[in-house]
């Protein structure tokens, strides 16, 4: 997001000699937690309501006991000469009954989401795609790949064949991440197998067309590649699975018409009614370099030392150290002294019982 400008690879894979402006969008601030909250609520919205038969462990004919013949009152199957007869059912303690609270596909599916964090999620999106280290950590293979963003020209958007689009990545050396797709297909574990879901395989890259002037019948059938107009990014297509990093080849028309799309910090996008990018906190988040740069240093105090001297005495207790106790209260020196004198008052009257004589022991231990 540092570089003003961005390189332009041809159809052999050669850097043109022209140049597009960096979008706006690609320096907003980057909110994973935004994208996985978004995407989370956005996921939900894709899914088929499900339920069992609303019959269900209800269609037979049973009715309880009531009380009286030592049995729970569970509802009973009628009839008599079979195993069956006399059996507990419906309820969902028994053997062949309903579920506890069955399921209804009138459930609350779809989950509404605020359409500015929706607008901010996919900006982010974006932004991540045009930080190679967040694509490289989500598993592309972009090792040999000269920039990140990747822009082709426009006559990519004229392609109509696979094989054209093969030696398209190819020339561009991305046809790795297109292979790596190829080796993790496997077949899905579960029921999904048999519900068209039969196979699992990572993401490809994703290219944005500005006009479909043929390609999305060059790409559609190569493995694990998603197409995508500039005007209809997804963050679901964007941030696969909540996680940032999608790599993204873009055209030249649709990597122009990004600022058209999302606008600027400053200037109102001419896609989304009244909405401009939203702003960083802070513009630099290397803290530690401007602490240490010489504008801030000029401005900040010296260092003290590395201990201070308390502004103050040490507080002590007035109840434990007597000398404290008698500059809060003086008089307290008084009834101090006042008691110790009345101690030694009593302790002066005190007489000591003599203890009894040699003669009257003997005769309290006479028979």
């Amino acid at each position: 997001a540092a570089r003003p400008v961005v390189s332009i690879f041809g159809l052999d894979g050669a850097k043109l000699s022209a140049t597009v402006p960096l979008p706006a969008v690609f320096t907003s601030p980057i909110r994973p937690d935004l994208v996985q909250f978004v995407h989370k609520n956005m996921a939900k919205n894709r899914r088929q309501p499900y339920a069992v038969k609303q019959q269900a462990g209800e269609e037979t004919s049973a009715e309880s006991w009531g009380t009286g013949r030592a049995v729970a009152r569970i509802p009973r199957v009628s009839g008599s000469g079979t195993h069956r007869a006399g059996q507990a059912a419906f309820g969902n303690m028994t053997r062949g009954g309903r579920m506890f609270a069955p399921t209804k596909v009138w459930r609350k599916w779809h989950v509404r989401t605020n359409s500015n964090q929706k607008r901010y999620a996919t900006a982010s999106a974006v932004a991540a795609s045009g930080v190679t280290s967040l694509v490289a950590g989500r598993g592309h293979r972009i090792q040999n790949i000269e920039e990140v963003p990747l822009v082709v020209s426009a006559e990519v958007e004229s392609l109509s064949k696979t094989k054209e689009a093969i030696s398209l990545l190819k020339a561009l050396k991305a046809y790795a991440d297109v292979q790596k797709v190829s080796s993790t297909r496997s077949i899905r574990a579960g029921r999904g197998k048999l519900r068209n879901r039969r196979h699992r395989q990572r993401r490809g890259p994703l290219v944005v067309y500005g006009e479909d002037k043929g390609i999305s019948h060059a790409f559609r059938n190569l493995p694990g590649v998603e197409l995508v107009s500039v005007t209809r990014l997804n963050l679901l297509q964007l941030a696969p699975g909540g996680h940032l990093g999608r790599f993204v080849i873009w055209t030249q028309p649709a990597f122009e018409a990004l600022n058209k799309v999302f606008g600027t910090q400053t200037e109102v996008s001419e896609q989304k009614s009244g909405y401009t990018l939203p702003t960083a906190v802070i513009n630099n988040t290397d803290v530690s370099r401007i602490i240490g740069s010489a504008e801030v240093q000029a401005a900040v105090r010296p260092a003290g030392p590395s201990t201070t001297q308390r502004p103050f005495t040490q507080k002590k207790n007035p109840l434990r150290n007597k000398q404290v106790l008698y500059r809060l209260n003086p008089y307290a020196q008084v009834l101090r002294r006042a008691e110790v004198a009345g101690q030694n008052k009593r302790a002066g009257k005190r007489t000591h019982q003599k203890s009894a004589s040699k003669k009257f022991l003997e005769i309290l231990k006479a028979d």
